[in-house]
């Protein structure tokens, strides 16, 4: 599967975007998918993930109560909602997925087989 990030963008400190994680060639509706993000300097780090039905979600503690994941299997798309947007959220979002995702090892970045080109959120003070 092939995987398209867009919607990064600049925006002011408790702004919001929303970011889209489209995929091709296989039917999204197989994978969990994921969002990670990597700042200058920085380890990739875990964002949030979702479940093959959408009924399950994680969320990094960084972000829990500002982001949501979600996804619609029909369009083959998911998205990550980003709201109050902080100056450390600034990073290069990724998302990724795999059809196997041990839920244990959810928020590591080497569960994921298949990854996005990533998207700049830049968010200014």
């Amino acid at each position: 599967v092939q995987l398209q990030a867009s919607g990064g963008g600049l925006v002011q400190v408790g702004g919001s975007l929303r970011l889209s994680c489209a995929a091709s060639g296989r039917s999204s509706s197989r994978f969990v998918v994921a969002w990670f993000r990597q700042a200058p300097g920085k380890e990739r780090e875990f964002v949030a993930a979702i479940g093959l039905n959408g009924g399950t979600s994680y969320y990094a503690d960084s972000v829990k109560g500002r982001f949501a994941i979600s996804r619609d299997n029909a369009q083959n798309t998911a998205w990550l909602q980003m709201n109050s947007l902080k100056p450390e959220d600034t990073a290069v979002y990724y998302c990724a997925a795999s059809q196997t995702v041990i839920t244990s090892a959810t928020m590591q970045p080497e569960s994921y087989v298949h990854w996005g080109q990533g998207t700049l959120v830049t968010v200014s003070s």
